[in-house]
């Protein structure tokens, strides 16, 4: 398993999750009239949301896989791409 203590993989994975939801909110801007009218604040910290539970999803799936084996930093890796695919998912659903 990861080598690190649990708290400190968490607060690492809980940290992936809100960096991947903010760049998602920024890189999938809507216009400036939707953010008016549905509130940009909410749509930022739902796409937060939304890429932390991506990140747990991630982690976990990399700990099934035994990627812990490799290395605490391919289950980093693999919480980045969960938070990320979860996000693009979220988003094409959402349209």
């Amino acid at each position: 398993m990861s080598s690190l203590d649990p708290a400190v993989s968490f607060l690492i994975v809980l940290l992936i999750g809100i960096v991947a939801g903010i760049l998602a909110q920024r890189i999938w801007r809507t216009s400036w009239i939707s953010d008016q009218i549905a509130g940009r604040h909410r749509g930022t910290i739902t796409n937060a949301l939304v890429g932390i539970a991506g990140a747990f999803v991630g982690y976990h799936l990399g700990i099934l896989l035994n990627l812990a084996a490799s290395g605490a930093i391919a289950l980093f890796i693999a919480a980045a791409l969960g938070a990320a695919l979860v996000l693009w998912a979220w988003k094409t659903i959402r349209l």
